[in-house]
């Protein structure tokens, strides 16, 4: 049973220092920390719950994402949660529409990372309330319940709440691909080490980093190709570092290492890119795979409009939350497109999860070329990690949406004043 009002709202810039290791390097982030911007909100209820919520940053820029939620909490505090649920797109609108902060949008970058971090955090208390995992909440929800949380405005050319209106499916462990062995930043040898781990703990699907340097790339390629061998799937991730000739070109060099699909091959923005992109790896036999840094469903609609993926990689946390990645989720169903999600970064794998699992049981009922990205990375700061079991994702079992973290966690990487930073910046300084 939803209750209680809403009484306050937190949020902490949190940042672990992945550059160290090589973790997350690509061809256009070459030294990332994962971070997040990490929120709280509590209510009058007395039940001892909190709603948690994340969005996933770089390190740099985090602080500008914390003002940005805070800037969007005076339409959180004092408001009944059973009056949010209860219109949830009104009230998706309404932090999406802000007649002064939609300028700095609108509903793309800073402001909209914000959004997706609060509601998160209404969408884990809701679930908590309910005592179900967050998949489980959705799965069970009557259809006209669903899609009233679902903004369609902008999209209903494509998609209509009548045509969105539809059926259920079964449950099962999900299937993941690995992008921890194949960071740009590591060596040789950490990929061998890493690869060699992988196909041990029995995972079949591969993602290697491209783009900074072709020779690099087909050595890089040739060895992870050699290590898992001719059956396993391999894919391709060049975020966004090529004009779009040059993906071509790049990718028709490459097209020897049988790639199931090149992922971010230009830049984000660019549909019509992606769409001649699209066309002319066809007689490669290599798909394009994007949407991690899509800024809303419109780019969707219109990607999928213009032929331009194969592949639709939804973020838990670019996306304004649930109620923005079920519009898209019901309109990769139309266009008979697979979902696979990124999850490359804090607590993505944690979240992503829920979405995975609805769209497999409640819209898509297909695994056929659908997977979920997976890192090994940080999972031991969250209270309820991730399940992997044979490469694949288990439906996590505890209410929420799984993004809480452990308090000793967020205190030890605070950023500045954790234990972590500080004892970095003091190295520096000596």
């Amino acid at each position: 049973m939803v209750r209680g009002r809403i009484i306050r709202l937190s949020v902490r810039d949190v940042r672990f220092p992945t550059s160290l290791g090589g973790h997350g390097s690509d061809a256009m982030h070459t030294d990332p920390d994962y971070s997040a911007a990490y929120v709280v909100i509590e209510t009058d209820a007395g039940d001892g719950l909190a709603g948690c919520g994340i969005t996933f940053t770089l390190g740099k820029g985090t602080e500008v994402v914390v003002c940005a939620v805070n800037a969007l909490a005076h339409h959180v505090l004092h408001k009944d949660l059973r009056d949010i649920v209860g219109d949830f797109r009104g009230f998706y609108r309404q932090l999406t529409s802000d007649g002064q902060l939609r300028w700095i949008g609108p509903k793309k970058g800073v402001v909209h990372l914000a959004t997706a971090a609060v509601l998160n955090a209404v969408w884990d208390l809701w679930a908590k309330q309910e005592g179900k995992p967050l998949w489980k909440l959705l799965v069970d929800m009557d259809p006209r319940t669903l899609l009233s949380c679902i903004d369609f405005r902008y999209i209903t050319d494509v998609l209509t709440e009548e045509d969105a209106y539809e059926e259920q499916m079964l449950t099962h462990g999900y299937p993941a691909y690995t992008t921890s062995c194949a960071w740009l930043g590591y060596s040789d040898d950490t990929l061998k080490q890493r690869c060699a781990e992988a196909l041990k703990d029995g995972w079949t699907r591969f993602k290697v980093k491209v783009g900074a340097d072709l020779q690099d790339d087909m050595r890089r390629c040739r060895l992870i190709r050699d290590m898992i061998g001719p059956e396993k799937t391999l894919m391709m991730d060049a975020n966004q570092r090529w004009d779009v000739p040059e993906a071509v070109e790049w990718m028709s060099k490459l097209a020897e290492f049988k790639p199931l699909w090149i992922e971010e091959p230009t830049s984000p923005d660019d549909i019509l890119g992606h769409a001649t992109i699209s066309k002319a790896l066809v007689p490669l036999g290599i798909g394009v795979a994007t949407g991690e840094q899509c800024h809303n469903r419109v780019i969707f609609k219109q990607l999928l409009q213009a032929n331009a993926l194969q592949f639709l990689q939804i973020d838990s946390c670019r996306l304004g939350s649930v109620n923005e990645n079920l519009s898209v989720i019901l309109m990769a169903k139309k266009f008979g497109i697979p979902v696979c999600p990124h999850a490359g970064g804090v607590g993505l794998c944690e979240l992503v999860q829920h979405l995975i699992i609805f769209d497999y049981i409640a819209v898509s009922a297909s695994l056929k070329n659908r997977m979920c990205e997976y890192v090994d990375h940080l999972h031991e700061h969250f209270k309820y990690p991730v399940t992997i079991k044979q490469a694949s994702y288990m439906p996590p079992k505890a209410a929420g949406y799984s993004t809480e973290m452990k308090e000793e966690s967020v205190k030890k990487h605070q950023y500045p004043e954790g234990e972590v930073w500080k004892r970095l910046h003091a190295a520096h300084e000596n």
